[in-house]
């Protein structure tokens, strides 16, 4: 007899719970802040990918609002058939000429550009390595592929060498990193990794997403922190739902690459425009981020202050060099235990256990961002020195 779907969702619900795995998200209460409230407390808010502030910012809020009065709230269908408006290319000629790049192509998410970037380029017969630790994203958008996959060893510029010494191929070879890896906070060597891929004749794809509007003169992001710009062999993906306080992906790079993704990258051709406001608010991101030097100054400054008390106190946080801060607790019940005593301190910063980091690394990912005063974090520092202390991952 089959299986009924009653039978197998038990079954799966079950595993996850006897796992200490099953999730239950936290419901927001307010506009996604430094502080904000959730489930009904008030919380300095440690779990949001808001780097700039963004996401509530009044310029964003306002240009938004102008583009859903004039163009209205939908596109109206695909961008291939009658679904590009003037907004959309003309956000992505300003994405390219942020980026120093040839081209830019605005698409839905950054889950589905790395689907759409590397289903467009990749074909039988091509090579592509990829960074052990790379986002799923990217695993998954590969696993769609005929390329040849191969992996090598975490920000490891010799194994890449090795790698793509011992594969070579007649087709695209191709090098595929994260700029900011985003459970850890450490930063690809970009500067080894691209001179290893050229020895090679192999092309750089850096998917950004954590790197955008956070490395890099005026948040430009890791490619242009190495200095790579307007480097046809190298291709920078990412989204723009973090730093850029919205929602959506971007792939920019060289000339042709836009065309290119037009006519082949699926999630482009298959799914309807992003809305008015949605590019609106983004244009007025990328404005903003030029015009105020002082976001990513008080950025920086957070991450540094927060970074060396949690050292102070005792705290692994695995060598993190961005304001990704992870703090380790082992397995994933225990991170999940930390998380939610840190709640009861008003601390809002989620556990994160396998699969989505490995066992025994459970951790709780903390992103700072330009938005939280001093107080925030000296509250969130006395929270977390309260339940490590009772939980026994430091000392005192």
């Amino acid at each position: 007899m089959s299986t009924t779907l009653s039978e197998r969702l038990t079954q799966e619900l079950n595993s996850l719970r006897e796992g200490g795995l099953l999730i239950h998200p936290r419901v927001l209460e307010r506009a996604n802040r430094a502080r904000t409230r959730v489930d009904g407390r008030e919380v300095v808010n440690l779990a949001s990918n808001n780097y700039l502030g963004f996401a509530d910012h009044p310029a964003l809020k306002a240009k938004a609002e102008s583009y859903l009065r004039e163009w209205g709230v939908g596109a109206g269908a695909v961008r291939t058939i009658a679904g590009t408006l003037s907004i959309h290319e003309a956000l992505e000629r300003q994405i390219a000429d942020f980026k120093h790049t040839g081209s830019a192509l605005v698409l839905h998410s950054g889950f589905t550009t790395n689907q759409g970037v590397l289903g467009a380029l990749l074909r039988e017969g091509d090579l592509v390595v990829s960074d052990e630790l790379n986002h799923a994203s990217i695993i998954d958008g590969l696993r769609l592929t005929k390329a040849t996959k191969k992996v090598f060893k975490h920000a490891d510029v010799d194994d890449l060498d090795r790698v793509l010494s011992e594969n070579d191929s007649e087709g695209l070879k191709l090098v595929v990193t994260d700029g900011v890896f985003s459970m850890d906070g450490d930063v690809a060597p970009l500067d080894r990794l691209v001179a290893v891929a050229r020895k090679h004749g192999a092309v750089t794809y850096v998917d950004d997403a954590h790197g955008s509007g956070v490395m890099g003169a005026q948040g430009r992001g890791t490619v242009h922190h190495f200095g790579f710009e307007y480097a046809d062999d190298v291709i920078q993906v990412g989204t723009l739902s973090k730093a850029w306080g919205g929602v959506g992906g971007y792939a920019a790079g060289h000339g042709d690459l836009r065309q290119l993704l037009i006519n082949r990258a699926r999630p482009y051709l298959f799914s309807t425009a992003q809305a008015p406001a949605t590019v609106g608010a983004l244009s007025a991101a990328l404005e903003e981020v030029q015009r105020d030097p002082g976001l990513m100054e008080r950025l920086w400054d957070n991450t540094r202050y927060f970074k060396a008390e949690l050292h102070t106190l005792g705290f692994d946080t695995m060598g993190s060099v961005t304001p990704i801060t992870p703090v380790v607790f082992g397995e994933a019940p225990a991170a999940f235990e930390a998380s939610r005593r840190l709640f009861g301190e008003g601390v809002f910063a989620v556990g994160l256990g396998f699969p989505t980091v490995p066992r025994g690394s459970a951790r709780i990912r903390n992103i700072v961002t330009s938005e939280h005063t001093k107080d925030d974090l000296d509250h969130a520092l006395q929270a977390y020195a309260k339940v490590g202390r009772a939980l026994g991952i430091i000392g005192g």
